[in-house]
């Protein structure tokens, strides 16, 4: 029983040994399988040198693992093999290898191998009849023989082969290994093939890439600049550059003359372009004509076998050292336009690849040259039009001098005697003047919107922008109309959205177009009817509409009646109007950035409107509680009690313009606060408020003995006039409420040391050579408290200002010896000089240039025809208060 129990014992560790071993064998097979596969993955090395680094490793590998003194590796070669690599060969059996190639036959292992596909072993080559090739078995001394096809794909490519030099023969398993090796190696084989290909395409698609990238920027270059000579020379230098050659030239062809032009030259010495630019290259009688005329692509491989005599352009060529050239042509819309032509100083042809790209180029180059004649054309008619445009203006601006004044005379004198001054008129006599009135002052609106639209469409009109109150506005436009509406019997209505605040716009040239469009509806509504006004803040912008219960506008009309001179068909007789307000109103909207629009249906009426973009009004703070900031603003204090902010806004920004401060509060129990804190000299109240209503706060202000005396302005959508006066109200306004309205309201309640001192601190100097001019601003301005020095002319003015430190100067332009200019340039040499701010209040119409050197120098420009007094002083006082380190020192003049 021991025996047996020794006998297994025996037999079990055999097996575990044998197990053990052909483990090692399988773990030694993977290590070598793997480190190929590294190489192959991780080889930095392209092409052979990595092809032999994966060859290497596969032949070490096989020659260890298989016991072998020899492992070696061939490639197909025609009907031949070379050795690619070996592991364990003497040098003088690899240089007899190479002298001696083994041919593809079955002589040989290798032979039998390629030509089978499968593996093949020789126990001993010296008992193989077939065996032909004796003179390498002496030279290496083997005996025993293994080799491995190498496919790719469909294709034997070659074989791995491993030899012993004693008779071993080789088992299943070294087969199998041995297999798996010569996978290997085809594998990096097939691995160089695809990397070589790949890299092969790469750099065909890099080329395309260069070439795509250069067609793009040229393309670029023609869609995005005007000036074509530099689209034509990044043509022809990119042209040169993807073809390999080394200069060209872009010709420009000439129907009249039948001439080429040599436009732009690319690695040509000056001296060859001149030559070239002086050659006659007549279209007739020259290679590049022969091109343009047959639209083929012409080469010359060699100038120096072209028979002669040479052509003009060929010969400043050949004459220059240039040797090859092609010329593409170039053509538009079944036109020649013109040929670009490359060249090299050596001789050769030129390829498909490269004709082929050029052409490409030359599509670009003619569509470059149509360009450039359309730019030329284009330059010539713009001269030509600035010189119309010019003459158009110096006409007009005769005109207008030549037929204002007569005007004025005729609507002047027909005033004077429809006044009857010089006696009592007859019906018929009055009738007469009437209409000769009437007549003047069409004629003089007509002579005004001709000027207007002259500026506009020379693009010399530019906005007057300002920062005011769009509500006054809109109030002041429907005064002008509604006795002419009341006339009729026509109904105005105005609805505004609460406060629409401040708006930063042309307040004339809005208030123009607003007036335009009120004048049409009355004008074109039946008596009886009525004309809607309704304006409102539609997020960043300001809308206004006009609507009317006309009898409507065909939509056959609604696009002409833009246009100049044009009137719809709104009434069956002729209507009065110069055909030019509609024109007029919508470039000058369309200056502001917004758009004016028509909606209309026949006999539905008409619906114009008009929207100006607008950021809205800011929030209030989050207490609910404002004040003007103490160093803009130091006159008598107001306390406005009010919960929207636009609303709280416009009176902020009219007691401000008067030289008042405003504080503020959106709640009733707030403004109690500030009330009794402030001490103010008024209040302005509104009714509608959170929480605490306006009557509440108004029983609660004369009900205290603190508060009782102060009064009290109350501005209200509510017409409850009784209540208020009733309850102690002050002054009672109903919204909307005009700007002037509200100030003199608060005004009002100023004692004359109250009203005098909100301008107190405020002075101006005002530098003008008309004595009328200084007369009208020291009026306006000293009764409001303004300190007023004047200046007659330019010569002193800077002195003057340097000596009295104004809060602001107000200057006129145009003045003899020392103009406006000059005047300020030496106040204000640049943007960043220190001094008061400058208001220019001028008849001079502004050019660009000149608004371009007051840029940045100057407040504002108010022009002194219709100038608005009360509105230039609010404006210059907002301008001081912006301006607050400018304090009046000195005496008046």
């Amino acid at each position: 029983m021991g025996g047996f129990e020794a006998a297994a014992e025996d037999s079990a560790s055999r097996d575990r040994a044998e197990l053990e071993s052909r483990l090692a064998d399988v773990q030694e097979q993977f290590r070598a399988t793997s480190d190929v596969l590294k190489v192959l993955t991780s080889a930095t090395h392209t092409g052979q040198p990595g092809r032999d680094r994966v060859f290497d490793t596969v032949v070490d590998n096989a020659r260890r693992l298989l016991g072998a003194q020899v492992a070696q590796i061939y490639l197909v070669d025609g009907d031949r093999f070379v050795l690619a690599r070996s592991s364990g060969l003497t040098p003088e059996f690899v240089d007899f290898v190479a002298e001696h190639p083994i041919a593809r036959d079955r002589s040989t292992l290798v032979g039998r191998v390629t030509m089978d596909r499968v593996i093949h072993r020789i126990d001993d080559v010296l008992a193989d009849p077939g065996y032909g090739r004796t003179d390498f078995q002496q030279l290496g001394g083997y005996r025993t023989m293994m080799g491995a096809p190498m496919v790719v794909g469909d294709e034997v490519v070659g074989a791995l082969n491993v030899w012993r030099t004693e008779v071993d023969p080789f088992d299943e398993r070294a087969e199998e290994l041995l297999t798996t090796f010569a996978e290997q190696a085809a594998l990096a084989l097939r691995h160089v093939e695809l990397f070589a290909a790949v890299e092969s395409r790469s750099a065909e698609l890099a080329r395309k890439v260069d070439q795509l990238e250069a067609l793009a920027e040229v393309g670029a270059a023609i869609s995005s600049t005007l000036v074509p000579d530099e689209i034509l020379a990044l043509i022809v230098s990119r042209a040169v550059e993807l073809s390999g050659t080394d200069g060209g030239s872009l010709m420009e062809f000439d129907e009249q003359t039948g001439l080429f032009g040599v436009r732009t030259v690319s690695g040509t010495s000056p001296e060859v372009i001149a030559a070239l630019r002086a050659a006659e290259i007549h279209i007739d009688r020259t290679w590049v004509g022969r091109s343009a005329l047959t639209r083929e692509v012409l080469q010359i491989p060699d100038l120096d076998d072209v028979p002669l005599p040479l052509d003009e352009h060929l010969a400043v060529l050949h004459g220059s050292g240039w040797r090859s050239l092609v010329a593409i042509p170039l053509s538009r819309a079944g036109r020649v336009v013109g040929a670009l032509v490359v060249r090299r100083k050596s001789p050769g042809s030129f390829s498909p690849e490269t004709c082929e790209l050029l052409a490409t180029f030359a599509n670009q180059s003619a569509v470059a040259l149509t360009n450039a004649r359309l730019y030329q054309q284009l330059e010539q008619q713009s001269i030509e039009l600035a010189e119309a445009s010019r003459h158009k203006s110096e006409f007009l601006a005769s005109m207008s001098h030549e037929l204002r004044t007569p005007l004025n005379a005729v609507i002047g004198f027909s005033e004077v005697l429809l006044e009857r001054m010089f006696g009592e008129l007859n019906e018929r006599q009055e009738d007469y003047l009437r209409d000769i009135h009437s007549a003047g002052r069409h004629l003089l609106a007509l002579l005004g919107d001709i000027l207007d639209l002259s500026k506009i469409e020379a693009g010399r009109m530019e906005l007057d922008l300002t920062t005011f109150i769009v509500d006054d506005m809109v109030v002041q436009a429907l005064s002008l109309v509604r006795e002419r509406a009341a006339l009729h019997g026509i109904r105005l209505s105005l609805e505004m959205d609460g406060g629409l605040g401040a708006v930063t716009a042309d307040e004339l040239r809005l208030k123009q177009v607003l007036l335009n469009l009120l004048s049409n509806a009355v004008k074109f509504t039946p008596d009886g009817g009525s004309v809607d006004v309704r304006a409102w803040r539609d997020r960043e912008e300001v809308v206004i509409t006009v609507t009317d219960t006309g009898i409507g506008i065909d939509p056959a009309d609604q696009d002409r009646i833009f246009d100049s001179f044009q009137q719809g068909e709104r009434s069956a007789s002729s209507s009065e109007g110069t055909g030019l307000g509609l024109t007029l109103s919508r470039r000058i909207v369309e200056l502001h950035g917004g758009r004016l629009w028509l909606s209309s249906r026949p006999g539905e009426g008409s619906t114009f409107g008009l929207s100006i973009p607008q950021p809205d009004a800011e929030p209030a703070p989050e207490d609910g509680v404002w004040a003007d900031g103490e160093e803009l603003v130091g006159g008598p204090t107001v306390v406005v009690i009010e919960d929207d902010p636009r609303s709280a806004e416009l009176v902020a920004l009219h007691l401000r313009a008067a030289g008042l401060r405003a504080v503020g509060a959106s709640s009733g129990e707030q403004g109690l606060e500030l009330v009794r804190a402030q001490d103010p000299f008024a209040v302005i109240l509104d009714i509608h408020l959170p929480g605490m209503n306006g009557w509440e706060v108004l029983t609660a202000l004369k009900s205290d003995p603190v508060t009782a005396a102060v009064p009290v302005v109350v501005v209200s959508v509510e017409p409850e006039r009784g209540r208020g006066f009733a309850l102690g109200a002050t002054e009672y306004l109903v919204k909307p409420v005009s700007g002037d309205h509200l100030l003199a309201a608060v005004t009002r309640l100023l004692s004359p040391t109250q009203a005098h001192d909100a301008a107190t601190g405020l002075s101006v100097v005002v530098v003008d050579d008309d004595p009328l001019a200084l007369k009208l601003v020291r009026s306006t301005l000293e009764p409001l408290g303004w300190e007023v020095h004047t200046c007659a002319g330019g010569q002193r003015a800077a002195d003057v200002v340097r000596a009295v430190a104004p809060s602001v100067v107000v200057m006129d332009l145009l003045m003899p010896q020392v103009d406006g200019f000059a005047v300020i340039d030496e106040l204000r040499p640049d943007r960043d000089s220190d001094g008061p701010p400058i208001v220019v209040l001028t008849a001079k119409t502004l050019t660009a240039q000149d608004r371009s050197r007051l840029e940045g120098r100057i407040a504002f420009v108010a022009e002194k025809a219709g100038i608005d007094l009360p509105g230039l002083a609010r404006r210059l006082a907002a301008v001081a208060a912006a301006h607050p380190t400018h304090t009046t020192h000195g005496e008046g003049s």
